[in-house]
């Protein structure tokens, strides 16, 4: 019998949960499953994945085929890593604590790798947020402003028209003094 490892949909409309099965690679796709490995959730950003690692490792180095999402779901997750290492003991290229020791490497890496992809997600945010506050901001400053102008009251408008006007009679009158002064 044929075993793949394959995603089986759940989930409302628009909105997909994945169950990560193994199953004949005859059955329909939310057919009959032989076992449920784990659940992805890619509707959040960096997606969920829940796995159990042990038994999806045990049926990889059985033989089941991976679909070609679950593998790369199985890569992410280390699986496929450590199938690779446990390979690599069985021809005799390095000893177990070997293999363990480069996948508690590997592993650690993936880990750093996907904090800062969490924490960049997270920093992005923060400054998005920031960004609209701050553009709200000088939204209602200017509206602030308009409605105080609006709402200035008409009187001060018209001793400036005066201020305006005495500034002009003073310079017309400036050039007719030194016309006096040149006669003299």
């Amino acid at each position: 019998m044929a075993t793949r490892i394959r995603l089986q949909r759940h989930g409302r409309k628009g909105h997909p949960i994945f169950q990560i099965v193994v199953a004949d690679s005859r059955v329909k796709r939310d057919g009959k499953v032989i076992e449920r490995l784990g659940q992805y959730n890619p509707n959040v950003n960096p997606a969920v994945i829940d796995i159990n690692f042990d038994r999806a490792l045990d049926w990889v180095m059985k033989g089941a085929q991976p679909s070609d999402t679950a593998r790369a779901i199985l890569k992410y997750k280390g699986v496929m890593m450590k199938k690779h290492l446990l390979e690599g003991v069985k021809k005799g290229a390095f000893d177990e604590a070997e293999a363990e020791k480069r996948f508690d490497k590997w592993m650690e890496e993936k880990i750093q790798k996907i904090e800062g992809k969490r924490e960049g997600l997270t920093k992005a945010q923060e400054e998005a947020r920031a960004k609209a506050l701050e553009a709200e901001r000088k939204k209602n400053e200017e509206r602030a402003a308009a409605i105080a102008e609006a709402n200035k009251p008409e009187e001060a408008e018209a001793p400036a028209e005066e201020a305006e006007e005495t500034e002009a009679s003073a310079e017309s009158e400036a050039p007719a003094e030194e016309e006096t002064k040149k006669e003299d």
